[in-house]
């Protein structure tokens, strides 16, 4: 077990092992007593009894991709598992057995080109499966699919009192109930999961795209939201207020993703909204050849590496004014990195979803990603997020973990039952704390949790 400690380490390499694979440059001051480089199960289990040794926390790491940089904290034990990559997969059964760092590009280019299956991980291709199925994985094409999380069959996990344990529907059922929809506050550190694959389309991926002005704002989300409701099972649809490279003006992106079995179905699919489109797009392509390769390219593009970012999001009221909830969001964006999203999540947004601790959704899902570069822009582009955020949570229910700061805003991320059984199983399964939790204001919440309430007056 390779352990670099806070005060005997050399400077730098205690900096790089802090926050080196931190993927938001806007690094937080707090400083962990040491950083424990995990390459098996058995260094995560020697690393939480060392820190019961030591009476300290535990905190985790797995993609580094926590836009308030949840794997830092104050005098803790931090486990980072960049270095224990490990996958197994058993195609007649399609369960695939993957360690939490192992990223959604890693683990489908592999699945991929060995054995044409694919799972419907996170969007952005360096997030780590730890923290993205912790939190409940809005993956491809959620909105007919369902969260990627529904797809995870089983758990290893190592508890806080350092026991290994199998985690699924008939053993250790509340840690199995709890990895699905816990986020950061999961009571121990999950070793591998159990994923459950599909075929991936490779004949019939494809997608259409329509760059409209800002000005014609309200006419192209009227039309989105009014074809949504029924449209095809395998496309995602989603709306993206940008920069597009090479035009230099916002513009509003509509980006539909089909994933079929054949050219056909993938055409077929895409038609009704070619026929439907509002005139007057910048650029537009129909049913154009496309891969989860390409989609990983180009989210890779708009979340670039070495920059600055502050995210938040919110799942709007079902009988919301959508477009102009959205409007200032959409169409002021603070800098030309920046972009906001509207994501369709009809019909998963309808439907009961499994018993899990997941349970916040909407059939609007929105969400700020503000990108900068320089540090002397942090407070204009972070105030500028608090202000749009303020608004728009009057019109919301709750918000996703993936894309929060418990430190900032306080709002709903569960059904309130789920909350109230959660916050009992962690302090059942880690009465002592010894698991970081969630990082609120000043780090507070040790045992007692997240409250899950709205907060207007931010």
């Amino acid at each position: 077990m390779h352990i670099i400690w806070r005060d005997s380490a050399e400077p730098a390499a205690y900096e790089e092992a802090r926050v080196g694979r931190v993927f938001n440059h806007r690094r937080p001051q707090r400083f962990p007593l040491a950083v424990v480089k995990a390459t098996s199960q058995n260094d995560i289990i020697a690393a939480v009894k060392l820190a019961a040794e030591k009476k300290c926390r535990v905190a985790v790491r797995s993609g580094g991709h926590s836009w308030a940089a949840w794997s830092v904290r104050d005098d803790s034990i931090l486990i980072d598992l960049g270095n224990y990559k490990h996958l197994e997969v058993d195609v007649e059964s399609r369960i695939a057995r993957a360690t939490p760092s192992l990223t959604g590009k890693e683990l489908n280019g592999n699945l991929i080109k060995e054995y044409g299956l694919m799972f419907p991980g996170g969007h952005c291709p360096d997030v780590g499966l730890g923290g993205f199925l912790l939190q409940g994985g809005m993956g491809w094409n959620c909105r007919n699919w369902g969260w990627a999380c529904e797809r995870v069959k089983a758990v290893d996990v190592v508890t806080a009192t350092g026991e290994l344990l199998h985690c699924n529907a008939t053993q250790n059922r509340e840690l199995y109930w709890a990895a699905r929809g816990a986020g950061p506050g999961f009571p121990g550190v999950v070793t591998q999961y159990h994923l459950e694959l599909i075929p991936y389309p490779k004949e019939g991926f494809r997608s259409s795209g329509y760059v409209y002005p800002i000005c014609l704002y309200r006419q192209a989300f009227d039309w989105i939201l009014s074809i949504t409701p029924g449209f095809d099972e395998d496309t995602e649809i989603a709306v993206v207020s940008c920069y597009p490279e090479g035009i230099d003006e916002l513009c509003l992106f509509i980006l539909f993703v089909t994933m079929k079995s054949a050219p056909a179905k993938a055409e077929k699919a895409l038609r009704p909204a070619h026929e439907s489109r509002p005139a007057g797009a910048i650029q537009e392509w129909f049913c154009q050849v496309d891969s989860l390769e390409n989609q990983y390219a180009q989210q890779a593009k708009a979340n670039p590496e070495g920059h600055r970012y502050c995210a938040e999001n919110a799942y709007i009221r079902n009988d919301a004014d959508v477009p102009a909830v959205l409007e200032e969001a959409f169409t002021t964006l603070p800098d030309k990195k920046a972009f906001a999203l509207w994501y369709a999540m009809y019909p998963c947004s309808r439907r009961k979803l499994p018993d899990m601790a997941l349970s916040m959704q909407s059939d609007h899902y929105f969400a700020l990603y503000t990108v900068w570069e320089d540090e002397k822009d942090d407070a204009r582009c972070q105030s500028w997020v608090a202000s749009v955020m303020k608004k728009v949570e009057r019109h919301g229910v709750g918000s996703y973990l993936g894309d929060a700061d418990f430190q900032v805003r306080k709002t709903k991320f569960w059904a309130d039952p789920n909350a109230r059984r959660l916050m009992d199983i962690r302090r059942k399964w880690d009465p002592q704390g010894r698991i970081c939790g969630y990082l609120d204001k000043g780090d507070q919440s040790g045992t007692r949790g997240l409250n899950n309430a709205h907060d207007l007056k931010l």
